[in-house]
């Protein structure tokens, strides 16, 4: 039985109970076109400004355009999720995905995207070994079309919500630029040591904090480092390097609970204010997981594609799996800010040195240990963080906000689409 039920009763996945639609149900395909993508492999593409979209998302850039938006773009094939992507501009499409066009008389394109997304693709697919979104199965589901002008004024409602989630994306990324920078200008380019080498003040900075730099450089195993600073091994300069570990799948006493539990995938943000998943005080007891304390640098040590070695501040206290490595600072050497930011932007040498000494390429609590790291004073350090606290900050709370803005969105839409709750005219 198809997931759009063709009465104006029906049950659709992720709306949790059946919909009672105000409005007429179509097909897809009096209203939706689906187009196939055409094959690009990696070598074959030119970087350009066209993004290069595959079943669950953009996956590159290319200088040549296959098409042009608005458009939905509608993962076709493969194991895990189906996509569901909003384009505005050209775009390159490639056979695992379909880009959609529409009878915009009757269908505003940004109503199809938000009712699709929610709904998703991954109960469409059929297949066992490389299962797959056919049209045929896709322009059968049936679609709630209400009156134009209410569409877009859903879209409109919508797009709001998810217009503020962006604008606090980028003002977040620029925060976090803001950061970086200075620890780049601080701790790796040495720039106020440079200029008081120099005979030149430091630029941007008061006197008090310069004078807090030295004003020459010595030899160290890294190399040429500010004089009167040290260097050490991680850990030399940490209370604790740890992993933690995976409560029974097969226990479901274990999960579900009220104990944050991180993996590794959820490393993929640099920024961690929730985990997916929560385990129970038995969960805890029962296995090897461990806790990570709050300010804590956490690893990807393992997982596939470009997981390991990623590197997220974890904001809260959480228990950890086996494929995570947790690094707390020892507070009378350095921070936990200086940590992460020094540990996140070294990416390609944690992928280097878990391939060149373990056989399956995965970066140990040892490994992690053993890296080095230039080691200030830690009067520069308490500066260094008295700057860069009240940005992380920032970052949290906006990155709250949008999660807040993201549930009350998912929680609208559905009484938007069923007329539950009525707009427009």
């Amino acid at each position: 039985m198809s997931a759009f039920s063709n009465s104006r009763s029906m049950s659709i996945p992720r709306f949790g109970v059946s919909a009672k639609f105000a409005w007429k149900l179509v097909p897809m395909s009096e209203v939706v076109t689906l187009h196939y993508g055409k094959a690009l492999r990696e070598n074959e593409r030119i970087h350009g400004e066209i993004p290069v979209y595959g079943t669950n998302g953009i996956t590159g850039w290319h200088n040549q355009a296959l098409g042009s938006g608005p458009t939905v773009i509608l993962g076709r094939k493969g194991m895990g999720n189906l996509g569901v992507e909003w384009c505005e501009g050209p775009f390159w499409v490639i056979d695992t995905a379909y880009f959609t066009t529409f009878d915009e008389e009757v269908l505003y394109p940004k109503y199809f995207f938000y009712f699709t997304n929610f709904v998703g693709l991954n109960h469409l697919k059929d297949g066992t070994s490389n299962p797959s979104l056919t049209r045929e199965v896709f322009s059968r589901q049936l679609l709630p079309l209400p009156p134009l002008n209410q569409q877009r004024t859903i879209a409109d409602i919508l797009g709001a919500l998810d217009d503020k989630i962006e604008l606090n994306r980028r003002m977040n990324a620029t925060l976090e630029a803001t950061a970086r920078a200075l620890f780049q200008s601080w701790f790796v380019d040495f720039d106020p040591v440079r200029a008081k080498a120099e005979g030149r003040q430091p630029e941007g900075m008061d006197a008090e904090t310069a004078a807090l730099f030295p004003d020459a450089f010595e030899e160290s195993a890294l190399g040429l480092i500010p004089k009167g600073w040290s260097w050490g091994r991680v850990s030399d300069v940490c209370n604790s390097i740890t992993s933690g570990g995976t409560p029974s799948t097969q226990n479901p006493d274990f999960w579900n609970g009220d104990i944050p539990w991180l993996s590794s995938g959820e490393t993929r943000e640099r920024f961690i204010i929730t985990t997916e998943k929560t385990i129970t005080p038995r969960g805890v007891e029962q296995s090897s997981t461990r806790l990570a304390r709050a300010w804590t640098t956490v690893i990807a040590s393992a997982g596939q594609g470009h997981t390991r070695g990623q590197t997220s501040l974890l904001l809260f206290d959480s228990y950890i799996n086996q494929s995570v490595v947790g690094v707390k600072a020892n507070y009378d050497i350095l921070s936990d800010l200086y940590i992460f930011f020094d540990l996140s932007r070294r990416y390609e040498e944690m992928r280097r040195i878990s391939d060149a000494h373990s056989s399956r390429g995965s970066l140990t609590t040892r490994l992690v240990g053993d890296m080095r790291v230039v080691v200030p004073t830690i009067e520069i350090i308490e500066v260094f963080d008295r700057f860069v606290v009240p940005i992380i900050e920032s970052i949290a709370s906006k990155m709250q906000e949008s999660r807040t803005l993201a549930e009350m969105r998912d929680a609208l839409l559905p009484k938007l689409i069923s007329g539950e709750v009525r707009v427009g005219g």
